[in-house]
């Protein structure tokens, strides 16, 4: 199943909340983040925030140390591990940031399952102060995008993996996320590829106002048993038609197989089940 990509959003997909909201909350920021909110882009929000915890005498452990306690279902580890036991290749595209992504991926064993992590870049400085920067610097020029934040276009972010990925053979892709962010690589998406939006949540709603701008095939879910469930059944699913297609131009080459009947039962290998 090598020819399939799979990416996810990483707030209130891998994870069940948001990242930047639940650092804010747990150490006791949130009346400061709400005052600012309206002044600045988040991305640039998130930046101020981080050195006003720095002020404060927050240190970069007890960061790492909250981004620990952020809740992550069981069922998306295991779909995450078993994608990936399948062959498929699995990214991030998350408008959160390094430092916060990795720090969870790490402590749940998942860093090596992802080839490559799309987000606003973090370092710590040489004060020890956690500074976020823009994907896309938008104080220089702008990504030209009227779907997406200041700060990154995941529409752009999506066309370039489409690119690499088509340099070799064809692949499939399957997207998940909820947000209004992950709408715009929801419309990059092609025919053949699946999107995975989270039900009840914006992406979700922006698909269903008017589906047919979506050339994938749309599958919704809700929680971590339903993205397991789902996910791993269109992998499946994937896996069979790529088989299919394989079989017929293999049959349709030598004229001696054109009257064959074929039966699907008989020549794919047998599909691993998903667990319900």
């Amino acid at each position: 199943m090598a020819g399939i990509v799979v990416i996810f959003d990483f707030d209130k997909t891998i994870i069940d909340c948001d990242s930047d909201n639940w650092v804010v909350d747990e150490l006791g920021f949130t009346q400061l983040f709400n005052q600012l909110l309206p002044t600045m882009p988040w991305n640039s929000l998130m930046d101020r925030m981080m050195s006003e915890l720095h002020s404060q005498g927050i240190t970069i452990k007890q960061i790492e140390e909250c981004l620990k306690r952020i809740p992550l279902h069981p069922r998306i580890i295991t779909a995450i591990k078993s994608a990936h036991v399948l062959g498929c290749d699995l990214r991030i595209l998350s408008d959160a940031n390094r430092f916060f992504i990795e720090t969870i991926l790490k402590h749940h064993g998942l860093m090596d399952y992802f080839s490559e992590i799309n987000t606003n870049p973090s370092f710590v400085d040489e004060e020890g102060r956690l500074r976020i920067r823009p994907y896309h610097d938008f104080t220089s020029s702008s990504h030209g995008c009227n779907l997406c934040p200041p700060n990154m276009c995941k529409g752009l972010v999506i066309e370039r993996i489409q690119a690499s990925a088509f340099t070799g053979s064809k692949k499939r892709f399957i997207y998940l996320g909820d947000g209004k962010g992950d709408y715009c690589p929801s419309l990059k998406l092609n025919e053949g590829d699946k999107v995975m939006p989270r039900k009840n949540f914006p992406v979700w709603e922006l698909i269903c106002g008017n589906p047919s701008l979506i050339k994938a095939e749309i599958h919704e879910w809700s929680d971590g048993v339903e993205l397991e469930r789902t996910l791993l059944h269109l992998i499946n699913m994937i896996h069979i038609e790529n088989n299919s297609s394989n079989l017929v131009q293999l049959l349709s080459g030598d004229c001696k197989f054109e009257t064959i009947p074929i039966s699907t039962h008989e020549t794919f290998p047998k599909v691993l089940p998903v667990p319900h």
